[in-house]
């Protein structure tokens, strides 16, 4: 199997089989997201503990395999993760999206950069990127407790 027959297995399983799909009880984080162009819904629900350590991530949401694929994959990664390592990862895989062919941080096992990367390839068709980045923007927007939705436009 070479890499892009890879990138797209990843993408059709998170998009056909979503983790953490769902609102969860005790959330003390929550933000929504809205493609207005293509009609795409999230809505990130985030449990933080007093170490501001993501306890617990899920969502709810509608929209193409690129932004359903993304959420799921997003919320596998950022479990466990501290408040500033979310950040970081925020940071580097929306470098990734828009400009790099790859994700460098030490925060991140291989085989998370591969799930990682295997959205890289929306940075090609420029309405694709937003369907992949709405969910890593609400999260961001959650962790800031910024009150709005995220729209992209």
């Amino acid at each position: 199997m070479n890499l892009k027959d890879l990138y797209q297995e990843i993408i059709l399983d998170h998009g056909k089989n979503p983790r953490n799909l769902g609102k969860f009880e005790n959330f003390n984080k929550d933000a929504k997201g809205h493609n207005p162009l293509c009609g795409d819904k999230v809505h990130i629900f985030l449990k933080l503990d007093e170490n501001k350590k993501v306890v617990d991530i899920s969502f709810e949401g509608e929209g193409c395999a690129i932004s359903m694929a993304s959420a799921s994959i997003m919320t596998d990664l950022m479990k466990g993760k501290s408040e500033t390592e979310a950040k970081e990862i925020i940071s580097k895989f929306l470098d990734m999206i828009k400009e790099k062919d790859d994700i460098n941080s030490d925060l991140l096992k291989s085989d998370e950069k591969i799930k990682l990367m295997s959205l890289g390839g929306v940075k090609n068709y420029p309405m694709r990127v937003k369907c992949a980045t709405l969910s890593w923007h609400a999260l961001s927007t959650a962790l800031d407790d910024f009150q709005k939705e995220v729209t992209t436009e």
